[in-house]
């Protein structure tokens, strides 16, 4: 789960230095501007956990290389789409994490693990696909669109999308307990929800009728 966290946490610097980028260019047209500063903004990020003496890991320096990376392509080529695929990278990254089996177990209550950590894994494995999605949505995007149609329609995806498998996830984690609460004999619920501490907060639609 700490590998998972920290992938989340590179995704969301490494969209810090790419929407830097991007808003100084879509104002400046300067792209060695823009690139200087993106790249700064990266050194920047990685200087700070050095000065408060903080582990620096594989991870992070690949975050940095790749800022660097894309913003020496984008230099030698004038092409700005090299600093938008960054973030394609790290989505894979994060994806490859989500792949673990189970790794969603850790944010779910007692009770849905007890009952439903089967339907657990597979929720994992949508999130996983939806890392893979993303990356290869914003290659397509960032390579056949522009700037400016880049900038609307990857945060509206990654919103949009990231919010359809929360809730789905959710209401087929909570749908799946409560149907399986329900079809258990009385004894074998009573000792299951009292061995996660839920007999006194279950909810009426889950006792037996």
């Amino acid at each position: 789960m700490k590998d998972l966290l920290q992938a989340a946490r590179l995704l969301l610097l490494d969209l810090a230095s790419t929407v830097l980028f991007l808003i100084l260019f879509l104002l400046t047209h300067n792209t060695l501007l823009s690139v200087a500063l993106g790249v700064a903004l990266g050194i920047i990020q990685i200087g700070i956990q050095l000065v408060r003496r903080k582990p620096i890991d594989t991870m992070e320096w690949l975050s940095l290389f790749l800022v660097i990376a894309a913003g020496t392509a984008t230099l030698l080529t004038d092409d700005p789409r090299f600093v938008l695929l960054k973030p394609s990278v790290i989505y894979v990254i994060v994806g490859i994490v989500m792949l673990k089996p189970g790794w969603l177990n850790r944010y779910l209550p007692e009770i849905v693990k007890a009952v439903a950590s089967d339907v657990a894994v597979i929720v994992g494995f949508v999130w996983a696909g939806l890392m893979f999605l993303s990356a290869a949505v914003n290659v397509v995007v960032a390579l056949a669109a522009s700037l400016q149609i880049w900038a609307v329609v990857m945060p509206v995806f990654g919103i949009v999308s990231k919010v359809i498998v929360f809730l789905s996830g959710f209401l087929a984690l909570r749908f799946t307990t409560r149907r399986r609460i329900r079809a258990m004999p009385a004894p074998q619920r009573d000792a299951l929800l009292n061995s996660v501490g839920w007999r006194s907060d279950l909810p009426s639609e889950a006792k037996p009728a």
